[in-house]
């Protein structure tokens, strides 16, 4: 935080919060009911400070124009009716006035737009709420030959109400048709629905102006960099506490997707993760309380609303039913039983094994580490006596394999979201003797070199690091390190690509700070900020990580060298799959001696001998056929609206989707451990053969 705090002394950045917002006119915007929402003063002081704060401190240097204008203008009415379902095209159309004014408006306090558009889409909803109670009163016929589609982000807007109609009898048709070919009765469908869509309208009429600040400076800041946001004092003050006490639960944290609760993250050590069945991005769409009660269904629930369902004593079961985040449209949901506790970081350390494995007729003995996340105790490290660590622990089962005559090692990173970067040069060092590690660049150009200044050398052997779509930062830069020293084999698929660092700026702490205001009650109120007043939260990008090469991770993330069966196109999940991700580009190269342990062609025998088990393999080559297959129907959005034609739909759709359970769960596949990890086993025996 200190280099932020160095540049707060800039003059002439907080003189200038007139409110020109209160001196410009607004002509020809029309007066709407239903609890009008306004916007407040300090929401209108905040929008101005925050854009000239993010202008001088984010690491990426945008310029407020016409462009940038519309980018923001795109971004909140996705986010306000990112189905196409509410608006007609003559309502946004009556919008496009604003496209090209919000630089402005964001520099001027000036937040007219947003609440016109919000107060009007409430307006709508409420129509549209009364439409749906009544659908819901008529019986289905789901002997008809019609389709649906499911995903309207994309359609083009409706050309009137008439036609808004008819989509919506589509979409509550499809919404009873899945709850019916779930099991549920009719009587029951009704009720459900019914209480969903009450439950909806109940929290668009219950949504503060506060809300709609806060979607549209998320709408402004995530069109700088997805990793950038704000939080208004409410949200601020429940993100500190989740962050500072340890809540009994199922160990994930969770977000508002559309009308779903999602898992945002699964959290090392809980429950969930102990599971091993769910992923970040899967949807939960109902939670039972025990093991007899009756479902709640929680489509359209606020994340914090779900939390309380979902919190619970120390003990008790939960059950949840979740919805895959990559399921096809029309797609079956699974349902989890749980044990509330929590979340115990001994059960998200890393974990070592011996394996036994016979490879072409030769018996072997490998060593597999499982590093869920990168950990440090940072508190009893700087007390200076033992503490707990990635590096540690991995050193010790190192010391434990050299000692059992273990002869090649497989550090696992599947789904290791990151954590302590000291850990993952560190734990990089236990692999080269020293050396640059990772560099970091500020967004004044400054770069600082990380590196492991160890010359102790733990393990020399054959090394094979396996990662997935969902290995990101800290495991990027361990495993980037370990291809650029060519010291060992990346295999799986390329990498998440979060090549940023973010950081948190209390508004409430830095506003009303000396290093902002003075302490005299007069000079602070010249500045304009209430002390009586929250500010709320920014999250910023500050800095960006280059490898050693002088590559940047960001986007790119760390190509596999032996690439593994995958569900995944790099473009559609992981950093590269966010429009504002800020780009790969590259600094110079640090000093640094490659190993040259692994080289091309090395690698060129290694992909010869796992392309020839990719052909003959019967495990394997049904898991490729069923990703193929799962990659053809995942994108399919139009669903059929025929009972007899959606049921068989839905079990052709599950049919290819355990293939994806297996890799992104690690799910056992009858007596072998896991496809992705047996595979890697091969390839390190072969590593170790041609070695």
């Amino acid at each position: 935080m200190k280099k932020i705090l160095v540049l707060f002394t800039l003059t002439g950045l907080f003189g200038c919060f007139e409110n020109k917002a209160q001196n410009k006119v607004a002509t020809n915007v029309p007066t709407y009911g239903y609890k009008e929402l306004i916007p407040t003063r300090t929401q209108e002081q905040v929008e101005q400070f925050a854009t000239q704060f993010l202008s001088y401190h984010h690491y990426q240097k945008f310029k407020l124009d016409d462009n940038f204008s519309s980018k923001v203008w795109d971004n909140f009415l996705k986010d306000v009716d990112g189905g196409h379902s509410y608006f007609t095209e003559a309502d946004v159309e009556s919008f496009e006035k604003y496209r090209n004014g919000i630089d402005e408006d964001l520099l001027e306090g000036d937040l007219t737009a947003p609440f016109e558009v919000f107060n009007l889409f409430r307006l709508k909803y409420k129509d549209r709420h009364d439409k749906i109670m009544a659908l819901l009163n008529k019986p289905f016929d789901f002997t008809v030959d019609e389709t649906v589609e499911v995903d309207r982000e994309k359609a083009s807007w409706a050309k009137s109400e008439e036609e808004l109609d008819e989509v919506w009898r589509k979409i509550v048709k499809s919404q009873v048709l899945d709850l019916k070919l779930s099991g549920s009765k009719d009587s029951a469908i009704v009720a459900t629905l019914k209480d969903r869509y009450q439950r909806w309208e109940s929290r668009i009429a219950k949504w503060r102006s506060e809300d709609v600040f806060q979607t549209f400076m998320n709408a402004f800041s995530e069109s700088i960099d997805p990793h950038t946001n704000y939080m208004i004092p409410s949200t601020a003050a429940q993100f500190n506490i989740e962050m500072s006490q340890s809540v009994e639960g199922i160990g994930a944290s969770l977000k508002n997707e559309g009308d779903y609760v999602a898992i945002a993250e699964v959290i090392p050590g809980g429950p969930l993760f102990k599971n091993g069945k769910a992923v970040k991005n899967d949807r939960i769409v109902a939670v039972a309380q025990g093991d007899n009660s009756a479902w709640q269904d929680i489509v359209g629930w606020l994340t914090d609303d779900a939390v309380k369902l979902i919190r619970g004593t120390k003990g008790t079961v939960v059950r949840i039913r979740l919805l895959p985040g990559d399921a096809p449209a029309g797609g079956t949901t699974k349902e989890l039983r749980l044990v509330r506790e929590k979340v115990k970081l001994e059960e998200a350390v890393a974990k070592g094994e011996v394996v036994p494995f016979k490879h072409n007729g030769k018996d072997y003995k490998l060593g597999v580490i499982d590093i869920p996340m990168f950990y440090r105790d940072f508190e009893d490290a700087r007390k200076g006596g033992d503490f707990q660590s990635t590096t540690k622990d991995v050193k010790r089962f190192l010391s434990e394999f050299k000692n059992k005559g273990v002869e090649g090692v497989i550090i696992d990173l599947r789904n290791n979201g990151g954590g302590s970067l000291t850990e993952a040069i560190n734990l990089t060092g236990l692999f080269i003797t020293k050396g640059p590690v990772v560099q970091r660049r500020d967004n004044n150009g400054g770069v600082d070199v990380e590196s492991d200044t160890d010359p102790e050398l733990v393990y020399n052997g054959p090394l094979v690091i396996l990662q997935n779509r969902f290995s990101a930062s800290a495991s990027e830069i361990f495993a980037g390190a370990i291809q650029d020293y060519k010291r060992g084999v990346i295999v799986g698929e390329k990498s998440f690509g979060k090549g940023t660092v973010q950081q948190l700026v209390d508004l409430d702490q830095f506003l009303l700070s000396p290093r902002t205001a003075s302490t005299d009650k007069k000079a602070s109120a010249n500045v304009g900020f209430d002390q009586k007043e929250k500010y709320g939260q920014l999250k910023l990008t500050t800095e960006k990580f280059y490898r050693v090469t002088g590559n940047s991770t960001q986007r790119k993330g760390v190509s596999a060298d032996i690439n593994l069966p995958t569900p995944f196109d790099p473009e559609e999940m992981g950093e590269s799959s966010q429009p504002a991700a800020l780009p790969f580009d590259q600094i110079n190269s640090s000093n640094y001696e490659k190993t040259n342990i692994i080289n091309d062609k090395l690698i060129g025998k290694l992909q010869e001998k796992y392309n020839e088990r990719l052909n003959s393999d019967p495990a394997m080559k049904q898991l490729v056929e069923d990703l193929a297959e799962y990659r053809k129907i995942k994108d399919i959005t139009v669903v059929s609206l025929n009972e007899a034609k959606r049921k068989q739909e839905r079990e052709e759709h599950e049919k290819h989707r355990n293939a994806v359970n297996k890799l992104s769960t690690g799910e056992k596949d009858g007596k072998d451990r896991d496809l992705i990890l047996s595979e890697s086993e091969r390839i390190l025996c072969d590593l170790i053969t041609i070695k």
